[in-house]
């Protein structure tokens, strides 16, 4: 059973108990990403989950949805206007089964298992990965918004890899000539295990908290509104940009612009 889509199944689950305890005048606040209001969030993720789930369940009707979506005049940018109900818990729980049936089908699929995407095809781990990112990352908007601290699982592993692995991506995404090496990054799990990645390197090097490593490379947090310790030309460089997901160049929030 492909771990990521379990632990995608159970950041699903945390993010929906959260989101049931909101009143109605909660879910149309502006969270700290793009205004988007928590309904906005949810409206995002449950149209990103149902394209992954016809993704794998059928690719050539994708592909005809892609088209679709392609060729669709721009809305007004706000993810409410891409699903068909404004009741944030009828919302609620349309998401959640999806997720559900989501995680069931990575579940069941080999882990190396190429899967046709709005960029290149991934192997099945990787966008389960993702997609476990999208749910994890859009959840802490929510959290800030609330000023609540949320309980830390060390399945964001999988997007701490993630992470890793999007080095060279962050900066060839901005026509930039990736550093030409790679920081060591150690960093230390919620449960107190110490996960690493690359060579060690006193010179190049993050380390820290795997939770603030997750925040900055999900853009949730500015690298210099957390006590990760980065040291070296390429990781100061990479720490400044670190973006995780396959979108057009996004900058990080200001200093200051989402800590509290």
């Amino acid at each position: 059973m492909l771990q990521e889509a379990s632990d995608l199944r159970a950041e699903g689950a945390d993010l929906h108990a959260l989101l049931s305890t909101l009143d109605t005048a909660t879910w149309w606040q502006a969270t700290p990403f793009k205004g988007w209001s928590p309904f906005d969030v949810i409206a995002h993720l449950h149209v990103g989950d149902q394209a992954a789930r016809l993704a794998i369940s059928n690719a050539d009707e994708f592909q005809r949805w892609l088209s679709a979506r392609r060729s669709a005049p721009p809305n007004s940018g706000l993810p409410r206007e891409q699903v068909e109900t404004r009741e944030p818990h009828a919302l609620l729980s349309q998401w959640l089964g999806c997720l559900n049936e989501l995680s069931a089908l990575l579940e069941r699929i080999e882990p190396d298992t190429r899967i046709g995407w709005v960029g290149p095809p991934m192997a099945a781990r990787t966008f389960a990965a993702a997609r476990l990112m999208e749910v994890w990352a859009h959840g802490q908007d929510i959290y800030d918004l609330l000023r609540r601290s949320r309980m830390p699982q060390d399945r964001i592993r999988a997007i701490a890899d993630l992470g890793v692995r999007t080095f060279g991506f962050t900066f060839a995404n901005r026509g930039l000539q990736p550093p030409g090496i790679k920081p060591h990054v150690r960093l230390t799990a919620p449960s107190g295990a110490i996960w690493e990645w690359n060579s060690p390197d006193d010179h190049n090097r993050i380390t820290g908290s795997a939770v603030e490593f997750c925040q900055v490379v999900t853009q949730g947090r500015n690298i210099l509104d957390t006590r990760l310790e980065v040291v070296g030309d390429a990781a100061q460089r990479w720490m400044a940009i670190a973006q995780c997901f396959a979108q057009a160049p996004v900058d990080p929030p200001r200093p200051g612009e989402r800590a509290w």
